[in-house]
């Protein structure tokens, strides 16, 4: 095969069948500490779905590396767990590797039976606002004692590799950065020192398991913070760890502290790459990279061009397992690809330590009890209304081998993801509706568009089961001044059919207010294209250029009668989202009320004092209001009927897709 992307390559001794790696991540699976059923069945279905090489993990090195949903690796009472694992990778056919990694100072307390953090010196922590325990001379032996136990753990449970941790403002980069690491001893100071750490873990792996075995390891190419790690000094560890005896090394980015986005939507793909080509050509082992890889062309490019030899995508197989294989056999435009949104994932585990869920794919996690129900008499199902939860309950009813028909009021599918996917560094939506009408076409489910469904015609199709995904519609707060011809609905913002002015008033501080609100400070800023013709041309100063691109021909005002904007906003996007109107100079008013709306001016009541907001136009994002005009009719009719998504209640696009499936899946079983 001359496809770069399925060119096999080794790591060590280790063969491994393509080029994509499914890279560590931790997903609160295990249940204290030990191996789950529910995690076996994730990496196999990964393995099986074509990918090259797994790492599973991250595992822990002692009880303080992080929480009990981790995958325990300190004990030998962990290793029949471990072997499950990796048998079940290898069994399909790819390369078994597990993350080695100790959490430092990011490890709240509460999640490690309330011990103090540890790190090597007591500098507090701005994820979890706790002081850690500076390790004595003596723990950090242990430490690195401890990381090569964990090695010959991992190796005796069948592991291919393993991979250490160095990256990412844990423990061994708290001990690489000067912002963390302010020992005096050996291990502080000159970067030398400071390297020290990781090399010893390295160093003491490799006794442990030998010259034969694989062992890389997951280190930055930039940390993103201010006097931290630069390129420079991590560049010398690349070369350092190499020498200590490192098989390969993969190149990730940023601390979780970092203020430059690593992980969402608006991250251009393949951003980061550059970071792994300077890496790669610094050292003669195979180099990953990751971060916004989700397409099989984009990542075919990357290896081509010399960037790296290997490349990680982690959430977008997480949304398609069986991305590789639809690659390999020509199938790519099946794919259904992760859109970062980080509503299932990363919100999910750093919030409350939930286990992984993922927008695009209701399945994750639960691989094998959300196989399709088979019903003993298939049925005729009606899906009404071809938004998210629609077009995933027919998806859902399709595959259990229901006869489905979809019907949409309007020309295409999508729905409201059309619209999520307006404001700058959101367009993935766009893209997920698209994935998502092509699954529907390839479910061979019959779709009608254009058609509006009512009492008679439910009556004259007279189908078996009926799931209603109709939506929402804008809610309209009862504002004087309301109706005035100034006034428009955010939804028609988004969707390019309500002219705008100069001085704009939002009225909402939610979801929507705030990415309309960014949508609005985009007008009249350069493209990205457009910034790096007049940059490499030297057309203009950088720091004008940069005001050319974050400052737009709107005034912007966002008003919120709660005490905080963009509360229903993951914690992993809404502080992106927040520095993106503070950048673009959108004036921010919380515990905010709208009084009245007259022809020029906006009267409010602001933390108890009136005021007026002059105003060209008033945008309403005062959230939405479900929509469901045939629920109760279609009892009379004792139709068999489940109402879905936005339908039912107001809620996340992922609650819309989950629910969709269930509903799908449930067809003949408890909704016929």
């Amino acid at each position: 095969m001359n496809d770069v992307l399925f060119q096999p390559i080794e790591i060590n001794e280790v063969p491994v069948r393509n080029r994509i790696c499914m890279p560590a991540m931790n997903l609160n699976y295990c249940d204290e500490y030990r191996v789950t059923d529910r995690l076996v069945e994730f990496y196999a279905e990964r393995a099986r779905g074509g990918v090259g090489m797994l790492v599973t993990g991250c595992a822990t090195v002692d009880d303080r590396s992080g929480g009990h949903h981790f995958m325990g690796a300190h004990a030998d009472e962990f290793v029949p767990g471990l072997r499950r694992v990796a048998a079940a990778i290898q069994a399909e056919g790819a390369a078994a590797f597990i993350q080695l990694n100790h959490l430092g100072r990011y490890a709240p307390s509460a999640t490690i039976g309330g011990k103090q953090a540890l790190a090597p010196s007591a500098v507090a922590s701005r994820l979890t606002r706790e002081v850690p325990h500076a390790l004595e001379l003596h723990e950090v032996a242990s430490l690195i004692d401890a990381f090569a136990e964990a090695g010959r753990r991992v190796k005796e449970a069948g592991f291919d590799g393993l991979e250490v941790l160095s990256g990412t403002g844990y423990l061994v980069s708290e001990f690489l950065s000067p912002l963390t690491n302010q020992r005096t001893d050996r291990y502080g100071g000159s970067l030398e020192n400071r390297m020290r750490f990781g090399l010893e873990i390295i160093e003491a792996i490799r006794g442990k398991v030998g010259p034969g075995y694989a062992v890389t390891v997951r280190m930055n190419g930039n940390d993103f913070m201010h006097g931290g790690n630069g390129r420079d000094e991590l560049l010398a560890f690349a070369k350092a760890l190499v020498s200590a005896g490192v098989d390969a090394l993969n190149v990730n980015v940023g601390w979780h502290e970092a203020r430059v986005p690593q992980v969402t939507t608006a991250v251009p793909r393949n951003t980061f790459a550059y970071l792994a080509r300077a890496v790669k050509q610094a050292v003669n082992v195979p180099v990953m990279t990751g971060h916004r890889i989700n397409r099989a062309e984009d990542a075919r490019e990357l290896i081509r061009d010399g960037m790296c030899d290997l490349i990680c995508m982690g959430r977008p197989l997480i949304a398609d397992p069986y991305l590789p294989s639809k690659a390999r056999t020509g199938r790519e435009d099946e794919t259904v690809h992760c859109v970062a949104c980080g509503q299932g994932c990363f919100d999910n585990v750093f919030m409350v330590e939930n286990p992984v869920q993922c927008l695009c794919n209701p399945r994750v996690g639960r691989e094998r009890e959300s196989r399709p129900i088979r019903p003993t008499r298939p049925s005729r199902v009606m899906v009404v209304g071809g938004g998210a939860a629609g077009m995933s309950a027919a998806i859902s009813a399709a595959e259990c081998g229901h006869a489905v028909t979809l019907y949409e009021a309007g020309a295409s599918l999508g729905g409201q993801l059309a619209l999520a996917g307006s404001p700058p560094g959101r367009a993935e939506f766009r893209e997920l509706a698209t994935d998502l009408a092509r699954q529907v076409a390839l479910s061979n489910v019959r779709i009608v568009y254009h058609q509006k469904v009512d009492l008679a015609f439910v009556e004259k199709e007279a189908p078996g089961a009926v799931i209603l995904a109709t939506g929402a519609r804008p809610a309209t707060p009862p504002i004087p001044g309301v109706d005035l011809p100034h006034v428009v609905q955010a939804w028609d913002v988004l969707a390019g059919l309500a002219p705008v002015g100069r001085r704009v008033v939002v009225l909402g501080g939610g979801a929507v207010g705030v990415e309309t609100a960014l949508f609005l400070a985009e007008k009249g800023t350069l493209s990205g294209e457009s910034l790096k013709f007049l940059f490499v041309n030297r057309a203009e100063r950088p720091d004008y250029l940069y005001e050319l691109a974050t400052k737009g021909t709107k005034e912007i005002v966002l008003i919120e009668m709660v005490g905080a904007i963009g509360t229903d906003i993951g914690i992993t996007t809404r502080w992106t989202f927040m520095q993106d109107l503070a950048r673009a100079g959108v004036t921010l008013h919380a515990k905010t009320r709208a009084l009245e709306i007259t022809p020029t001016h906006v009267k409010v009541d602001l933390n108890g004092k009136e005021a007026l907001l002059s105003c060209d136009t008033v945008v309403l994002a005062a959230g939405a209001r479900p929509h469901n005009p045939l629920e109760k009719e279609l009892e009379r009719l004792r139709i068999p009927c489940e109402v879905v998504g936005d339908a039912r209640k107001i809620g996340l696009a992922m609650t819309a897709i989950h629910a969709g499936f269930e509903a799908g899946r449930r067809v003949g079983v408890g909704l016929a």
